[in-house]
């Protein structure tokens, strides 16, 4: 929306937080536009004729934000990182429920390149993904947080400190330990599948 600032976005997602039913009504149009740009870049990777459109992950991602109970929004920035968390789970949950096979069976290598187009075994892969990314987090969940950001919340660098508090440098460090540690699980993973 023209005009709109990050400023503005945060005084809304501040005054919903207190209660505010008309600072979200407010703050919908507001943040729409980004919320289908991130679900665009989620969907980009999907495989071609994949069930879940944009829409609809846009829409599940909405709902499950409104849902939300006692979120204290720091800023703009948390309120998309937790957008792009909540898509993340609504496609692995997706994937989950079409039957693809624990671990992803055979799936192909995931690149954690930001720009990668995906193979039809995709849903298996986001899933062997997904599995890798939880087990880091359970070790080192700053890491975990910025592949999260990164990689499912198309974030960049200055973003991701930013959410995070951090040094664009300190992200770049664990951005590439992270990269290397879940192409490493990936790769035994698919070890194991054959």
């Amino acid at each position: 929306m023209p005009g709109q600032t990050p400023h503005e976005v945060t005084g809304l997602l501040n005054e919903w937080s207190r209660g505010n039913r008309e600072a979200l009504d407010r703050l919908t149009p507001l943040v729409y536009d980004e919320l289908r740009r991130l679900a665009r870049r989620h969907m980009s990777r999907e495989r071609a004729g994949h069930t879940l459109q944009t829409t609809a992950l846009v829409n599940e991602a909405y709902m499950r934000l409104v849902e939300q109970q006692n979120v204290h929004w720091r800023d703009r920035a948390h309120f998309f990182a937790l957008s792009a968390q909540l898509m993340r789970h609504i496609l692995i949950d997706h994937a989950r429920r079409r039957g693809y096979r624990k671990r992803g069976g055979g799936a192909l290598r995931v690149t954690l390149d930001e720009s990668a187009a995906m193979s039809e075994g995709r849903a298996a892969e986001l899933v062997a993904l997904d599995e890798a990314l939880t087990e880091l987090a359970a070790h080192d969940a700053l890491k975990g947080r910025i592949v999260e950001l990164r990689y499912f919340g198309g974030m960049n660098v200055e973003e991701v400190a930013e959410v995070l508090g951090i040094a664009p440098v300190t992200v770049k460090r664990h951005w590439k330990a992270a990269k290397a540690r879940l192409f490493h699980a990936l790769k035994q993973n698919k070890g194991d599948g054959d």
